[in-house]
């Protein structure tokens, strides 16, 4: 019973009841990334401005919205919190999806500029209505990935590529003047050129809980 009681509480804590994982969270206008990244095809960068230099991805200003929005959709009713936030000076409230806890350290210019895409971490927001976390983000589901980091590598002008593909027989994938069939290949290739810190740096504690 104790053993089924802890095996219990374990689905729980991995369950999208606690980690939100596949759940869209409301916001106070309904934005696309589908939309603004596929349809339009606007990158990441233009409103994450500071992911490849601070720890902190950056969530855009409302600024940055009316930079088109003052020229279309200029009277949809879904866009009146964004206009009303423009006019009053006071920023919108969204809710974040993707949330690590206080007690854990996470910088997205490090990753970036290590080789890790968007989408790894993200999932096809190109694909999102409506924007949900991807993954857990539990501590289990980043160590598996920093245990071997070479299987989610790409080349650094790849990260933002929603669409890259590993490299396969078919599809190779071009680095350094060769091409890579397989992705641990590329990865080894990518972590030795990017240099990666060891395995035992990346997994100890201080790492992440600082």
């Amino acid at each position: 019973m104790v053993a089924a009681l802890f095996w219990a509480a374990a689905e729980i804590q991995r369950s999208p009841y606690v980690s939100y994982a596949g759940v869209a969270r409301p916001q106070p206008a309904p934005f696309s990334h589908q939309h603004h990244v596929a349809g339009l095809g606007i990158d990441c960068r233009y409103c994450h401005t500071s992911v490849e230099t601070s720890s902190f991805a950056g969530i855009p200003p409302t600024k940055t919205c009316m930079n088109c929005h003052s020229q279309i959709w200029t009277n949809a009713p879904m866009l009146e919190p964004v206009r009303e936030s423009f006019k009053t000076g006071k920023s919108l409230v969204w809710n974040r999806v993707n949330d690590l806890p206080d007690f854990v350290y996470f910088n997205h210019s490090i990753h970036v500029n290590k080789g890790v895409g968007c989408n790894t971490c993200h999932g096809r927001v190109d694909q999102m209505p409506l924007t949900f976390n991807y993954a857990s983000l539990q501590m289990e589901w980043c160590l598996d990935c920093h245990r071997n980091p070479e299987k989610n590598l790409r080349p650094r002008e790849q990260v933002f590529n929603m669409r890259y593909e590993q490299p396969t027989a078919l599809e190779p994938v071009e680095f350094d003047g060769q091409q890579y069939v397989d992705q641990l290949s590329l990865g080894h290739a990518l972590k030795d050129k990017y240099k990666l810190r060891t395995t035992a740096d990346i997994t100890s504690c201080s790492t992440c809980h600082r």
